[in-house]
């Protein structure tokens, strides 16, 4: 799979690829956006190593990349969002089988009123839970101005460590497909804390 997406990032077309990934990842949290994000920074520091050929302006530039992938994720937080806000009862119900976006409800609906939304920042990293997260911001109807802010900020967390992991992975291994390899391990190792992270029990004050 890895050399397939490699093929793609001499094109331009490989911005519209990863926008459209991450708008489509919150509603289906298993396209691979973090390894497109990831491969396409491994590739533009393959290329920056290289030395300035007329290739380089092929690959991704890193700055467009990072808006793009900041810009894709919050559109796509923030259609989940609308979409739980007006609620349904078919949604409701998709979300009354699911354990995680019941939880998401009992955990956001005080969180970010009361500046909790680091949670936001954390289950950005955390699988599916961009999607738990932002239906479930929706879905207790919480105000925009309290979720567009920490959604940026998730953005630009996620999209920041994921190019720095897929440019610094490849300068410092070396060869693209080791670095790329090393660099999705990293991010799935964040995932996995993140997940825990978010998982956690929310502590009960003493009274």
């Amino acid at each position: 799979m890895l050399e397939t997406l490699g093929s793609l990032t001499s094109s331009p077309w490989i911005y519209a690829l990863v926008a459209l990934s991450i708008l489509l990842d919150v509603f289906l949290p298993v396209l691979p956006s973090g390894v497109l994000v990831i491969t396409a920074a491994a590739a533009a520091a393959a290329a920056g190593a290289a030395g300035p050929v007329p290739v380089q302006a092929q690959v991704p530039d890193i700055l467009a990349l990072l808006v793009t992938a900041v810009t894709a994720s919050v559109l796509g937080d923030m259609a989940a969002y609308r979409l739980a806000r007006r609620g349904g009862a078919r949604l409701d119900r998709a979300i009354a089988r699911s354990r995680r976006l019941t939880r998401a409800h009992e955990r956001l609906g005080t969180a970010l009123a009361r500046g909790g939304g680091a949670l936001v920042v954390v289950a950005r990293f955390a699988p599916a839970g961009r999607s738990v997260v932002s239906l479930g911001a929706g879905k207790t109807q919480r105000e925009v101005k309290e979720f567009l802010p920490w959604s940026v900020l998730a953005a630009i967390a996620w999209a920041g460590y994921s190019i720095a992991l897929g440019y610094f992975g490849t300068q410092w291994l070396g060869a693209t497909w080791l670095g790329t390899a090393v660099s999705v391990i990293a991010l799935f190792a964040a995932g996995a804390l993140a997940a825990f992270v978010v998982r956690r029990p929310t502590p009960t004050p003493a009274t």
